[in-house]
């Protein structure tokens, strides 16, 4: 029997493989969410590049912040990440959620990506 680890891992390479089937070129915003802190990138998988990036770690979000870990700190992040994915020229994207269900954080980082302007 496989353990929780092993499963997250499978769930994830299952998802990836997905996506970069389906991406159609266009870079994906990877998301990794930790007990404490939320994290995102822009990743262009065609150059292996990171095209932007955003987390709850930045200062100046730190600050405004109560915690990292919440519904509002994914919001913060969503907002910035699609601020610098745009500033870089990038306007359409394909999530990479990980081996994470699409709810709760990073169902809130990726509705705050989309406001920002990004489309999925």
């Amino acid at each position: 029997m496989l353990s929780s680890k092993e499963q997250f891992k499978r769930r994830q390479q299952r998802t990836r493989a997905r996506l970069l089937r389906k991406a159609g070129g266009r870079p994906r915003l990877s998301v990794f969410r930790s007990g404490k802190n939320i994290y995102a990138q822009v990743i262009d998988d065609s150059r292996g590049v990171t095209v932007a990036a955003a987390s709850t770690l930045e200062k100046d979000l730190r600050e405004k912040l109560k915690t990292g870990a919440d519904k509002q700190a994914a919001d913060a992040v969503g907002k910035l990440i699609a601020e610098r994915a745009k500033a870089a020229g990038i306007e359409q994207v394909v999530l990479d959620r990980g081996g994470y269900r699409y709810h709760g954080r990073v169902k809130a980082l990726a509705d705050a990506a989309r406001e920002g302007g990004l489309q999925f």
